[in-house]
């Protein structure tokens, strides 16, 4: 019977290097990936097409959302959890796994590369959590770490993986090279929980609203947010993108605000607020609009199948610049 390798896939050039180092020793290899809010799948299903790899994307949001509010190794710089959404993904590979017969999983993480979440502890820390530690093959750097499950069961041939550690990338673009990979993307960015300005604004979400859900969080991405008090928020558009965008994701229960007159953006109050809230949320509205910053004039408010007009004035920017989430 062939044996078969799960790896985690994300379209980078180090889970490249890892299918292929894997798939080079006669093993059936499939890819996984992962959605969430915060993270998509469409660099890891491009990259798995571009070099044959049966790919499986799983969405995880359920759970990856319960982890991110509480992790139990805490955050990077900013609301990262990379230990413990790592742990979540190795976790549902490894379920995956044993639904499909699969003999381990694998990884392109290489020894030393991250400080936070690629040291010899945190990767031992991420395996053993996950459940399925000594199946948790990591090839780049395998003959560093200690001896897997399928390495001491002859399913894989420990001399034959490597010996990659540290953050220079010779030997990794020596092996694309090699390969024949082009086209691979850089390590960095990918996720938006690595990002100040949308960490920030998750937090305060959290801090603000403990009944959130993905509506909330997809808010986050389009823009201007403003902290008006504990209770209530609002969402300015940049753009007629963000405009679209943010008047797409409201509800019945909120508040939709427009300048009538004059070219401006659309403003959300996500779940409403009460009517001197609503003149503040109205005169930021004003001030990002193109109508004059001296003068009263008629802003549109949409509330469901309800409308109604009132007048403002603009705020300020220093007013608003102390409001800026």
């Amino acid at each position: 019977m062939k044996i078969k390798g799960i790896g985690l896939f994300s379209g980078g050039l180090d889970s490249i290097l890892a299918v292929k180092v894997i798939a080079g020793l006669g093993i059936e290899v499939t890819g996984v990936a992962f959605e969430t809010p915060f993270f998509d799948a469409r660099k890891s299903r491009t990259m798995a097409e571009k070099i044959g790899l049966p790919l499986i994307v799983m969405d995880i949001t359920d759970d990856h959302r319960i982890m991110l509010e509480a992790p139990r190794y805490g955050y990077g710089r900013n609301m990262n959890p990379c230990i413990d959404c790592h742990m979540l993904m190795l976790k549902k590979a490894g379920e995956k796994m044993e639904e499909m017969g699969a003999d381990f999983l694998f990884t392109g993480e290489v020894l030393g590369q991250r400080p936070m979440s690629q040291g010899k502890q945190s990767l031992h820390i991420v395996a053993s959590r996950s459940g399925y530690g000594g199946y948790v093959l990591r090839p780049l750097s395998a003959r560093l770490l200690p001896e897997t499950i399928p390495e001491k069961e002859g399913k894989v041939d420990r001399k034959k993986l490597l010996d990659i550690q540290g953050r220079s990338r010779k030997r990794q673009i020596e092996m694309a090279r090699n390969y024949g990979i082009s086209g691979y993307s850089s390590p960095a960015g990918g996720c938006l929980l690595t990002d100040p300005i949308f960490s920030r604004r998750l937090k305060d979400l959290f801090e603000h609203r403990k009944d959130h859900d993905v509506r909330d969080i997809e808010l986050l991405k389009h823009g201007r947010h403003l902290r008006l008090n504990q209770a209530v928020k609002v969402i300015v558009g940049r753009k007629e993108g963000e405009n679209n965008a943010i008047e797409d994701l409201s509800r019945n229960g909120d508040v939709i605000i427009k300048v009538r007159d004059y070219p401006g953006p659309t403003t959300l109050v996500p779940y409403g607020c009460d009517d001197e809230v609503l003149k503040l949320a109205s005169s930021i509205c004003v001030l990002y609009s193109d109508a004059p910053n001296d003068s009263e004039v008629m802003v549109l408010c949409g509330k469901g199948d309800t409308s109604w007009l009132i007048s403002a004035v603009s705020a300020s920017k220093e007013e608003v610049k102390n409001l800026m989430i």
